[in-house]
């Protein structure tokens, strides 16, 4: 089997009428933003509601883009680097729920997100997404160990 060169994948930080932000907790990667792949044939915004209602059970209106982030690390000959499209988000409906990935769905306020999230990468991303500016970041970073590599606005 021939493995593509890129993986591409979506994420958001998803907000409800409080202004509170949802997190998922990984049993790894531990609180991090809702997201996930991109399947083949599936544009970027169907592919979020679908990974958002998969982890989380909640529905969402998804606003602007706020952030590129690139992996140029391959994990592996067999995990390609990755392309991560970030949104802003809002709850239209639905009722907290786990998934398989996660151990725990939860809304946070945005005082406390950030202490939350322990992992470097997602830790970042939170950081950007929630001080968004109105301008897209592209940050070009590798994983092991992480180090940004570029960041602009675009």
């Amino acid at each position: 089997m021939r493995f593509p060169k890129h993986i591409v994948a979506v994420g958001a930080l998803v907000t409800d009428n409080d202004s509170n932000i949802l997190l998922a907790r990984h049993p790894d990667r531990g609180w991090e933003i809702p997201g996930g792949y991109v399947n083949i044939g599936e544009d970027l915004i169907t592919a979020l509601k679908r990974e958002i209602k998969e982890e989380t059970g909640i529905d969402v209106t998804v606003g602007a883009l706020a952030g590129i982030h690139q992996n140029i690390q391959a994990e592996s000959n067999q995990v390609p680097t990755k392309v991560i499209f970030d949104f802003l988000a809002n709850k239209q409906q639905g009722e907290l729920r786990t998934s398989d990935e996660h151990l725990e769905v939860k809304w946070f306020s945005r005082d406390e997100v950030l202490s939350r999230i322990t992992h470097p990468i997602y830790h970042d991303r939170m950081r950007h997404l929630i001080n968004f500016p109105g301008k897209v970041l592209l940050r070009v970073y590798s994983k092991e160990p992480y180090q940004i590599h570029k960041e602009q606005y675009i």
